[in-house]
């Protein structure tokens, strides 16, 4: 019989999770509060479920991958108040004193939550390409370990809980300033002629590419940002927030970090909050004066 893994929240990352894990061998008790996504995976070993209590009654170990702190909180109090003894490994990227709070309710009723958020885009969810930034109970943790190996490419365990989040905010400051990197790069380039398509061939194979230039950069070559998301600028948003809450507790100054935030936030007011983060290319346009349709 297939060993059973609870997934809570199917969403670009969450799908992406249950389908590599199908195909690692394990039968998936999922949960979303939208049905098209269930509905969507029914080409895997998927048992549906209503709520995340039924997860819990069902499982020893559940994935959480939730939008925001209202739904992570919302969640953590249903398992909590089933009472089971089970192991939750959040992927959300919160604040770390939300997290705590799930984490000490959970505690109580007996269960154990790990701070676990992920590296990479939905592509690269899809392809297992992911680098997991662990952190929690260590023991608890080795339980989850068989599990993020069939998701992910790298997996990590840093310290105490909350360590894992540390890391994800430094992984998202990178990523946030690459993503306007990147559209600036374009934008200089289309402005002087260059075709897209020759910049991302001949940058993506030099020392001044970058991961996200890679995924990324086929969107801005197209300047298409609302097919095939690897992720939702509105999300990203919300990561950007928590990073600069970070950044203002540790009292570390982020220049860059912040500029290129703005960026982002420029890309929402234009009205790409559900496109891909790549939109900030067009940010970068038409502050260059081009128009490409």
């Amino acid at each position: 019989m297939a060993e059973q893994i609870g997934i809570i929240g199917l969403g670009i990352m969450g799908s992406s999770f249950a389908r590599n894990l199908s195909k690692g061998g394990f039968e998936i008790i999922g949960c979303d509060i939208d049905d098209a996504r269930v509905a969507g995976l029914g080409d895997i070993s998927l048992t549906p479920v209503a709520s995340p209590s039924e997860v819990a009654a069902r499982v020893d170990r559940i994935i959480t991958s939730l939008p925001t702190a209202a739904a992570f909180a919302k969640v953590t109090a249903e398992i909590a108040a089933t009472g089971r003894p089970v192991i939750v490994a959040d992927t959300c990227t919160l604040n770390v004193a939300e997290k705590e709070v799930g984490r000490q309710l959970l505690d109580k009723a007996g269960a154990i939550l790990l701070d676990t958020p992920v590296g990479g885009t939905g592509a690269q969810a899809a392809e297992g390409d992911l680098v997991v930034f662990g952190s929690g109970d260590a023991a608890a943790f080795e339980k989850v370990r068989p599990v993020f190996k069939k998701m992910a490419r790298v997996v990590h365990h840093l310290g105490d809980f909350g360590a894992g989040s540390s890391m994800k905010f430094i992984h998202n400051l990178l990523v946030t300033i690459h993503d306007a990197a990147a559209g600036e790069a374009f934008a200089l380039g289309i402005k002087a002629g260059v075709d897209p398509q020759k910049i991302y061939d001949v940058i993506s194979a030099s020392v001044g590419s970058s991961r996200v230039f890679e995924v990324r950069g086929p969107m801005m070559v197209s300047g298409d940002y609302e097919t095939n998301i690897t992720a939702r600028l509105q999300l990203l948003l919300k990561d950007i927030a928590c990073i600069s809450q970070h950044a203002r507790e540790t009292a570390c100054p982020t220049p860059l970090f912040t500029l290129a935030s703005e960026l982002h936030f420029a890309a929402d007011a234009q009205g790409f909050a559900n496109s891909d983060p790549a939109a900030v290319c067009k940010v970068s346009e038409r502050l260059a004066g081009i128009e490409r349709g």
